[in-house]
């Protein structure tokens, strides 16, 4: 898999003046966008991405066929990119509303799974179903309860879906929160 690099900033968002990279000489170590004439360091940070693993009485698994690139037409748990004015958990429920229309009661912290290559930090609650009944949104062309046995495995959009999903079947009932970094 490919790196990722974020677009290099090129202006001050706190002055317009061109930015020089350099390290800063307060102790830091990494190269940072800083402004020669304001002398204001914007720092490029991973992005959130919280969602839940939504799970019914029964023991089905809340899926989404994404309706949206990356992986158009391939199956998710429902998550998506954190906003600025919440928490871990409810961006997690707002994603699950947004991409599935499920009514859930939102569990515990489940995986926190670093993607340093994406500059991204996928994280899932547990999710307990209290509705089968289902509306998606835009970003999902369906939403389905798969039985463990009948998870499209080959069909899943990410590596951290898969060994969310694998971690959670091995042990449904487990306490620990499941760490996990991509390579």
């Amino acid at each position: 898999m490919a790196s990722y690099y974020p677009r290099p900033i090129r202006f001050c968002n706190q002055c317009g003046h061109a930015i020089a990279m350099r390290v800063p000489a307060d102790g830091d170590t990494r190269m940072r966008a800083i402004c020669p004439q304001c002398q204001h360091i914007q720092y490029q940070n991973p992005l959130n991405v919280v969602g839940t693993l939504p799970v019914a009485d029964d023991g089905r698994i809340l899926l989404c066929k994404r309706n949206i690139e990356p992986r158009f037409g391939t199956w998710t748990l429902p998550a998506g990119f954190m906003e600025l004015d919440e928490t871990l958990e409810q961006g997690a429920a707002r994603e699950t509303v947004e991409e599935a229309g499920a009514d859930i009661a939102l569990g515990r912290l489940f995986s926190v799974i670093s993607v340093p290559q994406a500059a991204q930090v996928h994280i899932y609650f547990l999710a307990q179903l209290r509705s089968l009944v289902f509306n998606p949104g835009f970003e999902s062309q369906e939403v389905r309860l798969f039985a463990p046995e009948d998870i499209p495995w080959d069909e899943l959009s990410f590596r951290t879906v898969s060994w969310t999903l694998r971690r959670y079947l091995e042990n449904p009932q487990g306490t620990e929160v499941h760490q996990w970094n991509v390579e």
